[in-house]
């Protein structure tokens, strides 16, 4: 008898993997990563992600299984040949999509939609993708010029939540918070002009109160370090060599830190 309850268990298990799958970040709380040098051909070890920053507000995330995202996709990675299995892409600035993205590419999620607004529920099995729309603001920085122009992306994979907050434009609302739900990692952008204003951005950045910040669209150092300066205070900072890390729920810091990646395209090397 318990061995034919077990069976039910596991049959129905593998039923609702066909489903929908529901956000695991939303309303929860967790933990946790790893440092280490590997080519992006490489494998992932089991029970991480390895993020890889490329360019500007592009990353490259690649799990066990093999399945790979890219963010802020422009349409170049590096002179290599690769196709992600998932790009996503923003429409605030050139330098973040591409009207031309390659056709091989299987899933491509635009954070945009001409007539209404973009809604991604995006089910690989072993990654989730979805995104919370957000608004464009005019060039003057005053109202929305288009509402829910662009969107966060959060990806769901190995027990973590990984979002890119693109080229945010406001500051999340009550709503926004909660759709998004909890974060491990987080890439923000913080130039402090085009995006957010630096004192917004970390304003949320610590209610968002992720693991791991992954600093992105920062044009200069000087842009950088001020970032830094304001995060230091709740935020231990850590300056990192190379352009990648490798991220598991079990391994995030005890203290929530800033990783400071260097952008760099694929190579072969």
């Amino acid at each position: 008898m318990r061995y034919f309850i077990f069976c039910l268990i596991v049959l129905a298990a593998g039923a609702s993997a066909q489903e929908r799958r529901p956000s695991h970040c939303i309303a929860m709380v967790g933990g946790p990563e790893t440092v280490m040098r590997a080519g992006f051909r490489d494998p992932v070890a089991d029970d991480t992600i390895r993020i890889t920053y490329v360019d500007h507000a592009m990353f490259l995330l690649q799990t066990p299984g093999g399945l790979s995202a890219a963010t802020d996709f422009t349409g170049f990675m590096g002179a290599v040949e690769f196709v992600p299995d998932v790009v996503t892409m923003n429409k605030a600035h050139s330098s973040h999509w591409t009207a031309l993205p390659d056709p091989a590419i299987p899933h491509v999620l635009w954070g945009w939609e001409p007539d209404g607004t973009a809604e991604h529920h995006l089910d690989l099995g072993e990654m989730l993708v979805r995104n919370v729309p957000t608004d464009i603001r005019s060039r003057d920085g005053g109202a929305a010029a288009e509402p829910d122009g662009n969107s966060i992306f959060i990806f769901e994979a190995g027990g973590l939540c990984i979002g890119h907050l693109g080229h945010l434009h406001h500051e999340p609302t009550a709503a926004d918070y909660a759709a998004i739900g909890r974060l491990d990692v987080v890439m923000a952008p913080v130039d402090g002009g085009l995006t957010l204003d630096l004192e917004t951005m970390i304003r949320v950045l610590k209610r968002f109160r992720a693991s791991v910040v992954i600093p992105m669209h920062w044009f200069g150092p000087g842009n950088l370090e001020r970032f830094l300066d304001g995060m230091e205070d709740e935020f231990a900072i850590e300056r990192m060599d190379g352009n990648e890390m490798v991220v598991s729920l079990r391994e995030l810091p005890n203290r929530p830190t800033v990783r400071v990646l260097q952008p760099g395209w694929l190579t072969e090397e």
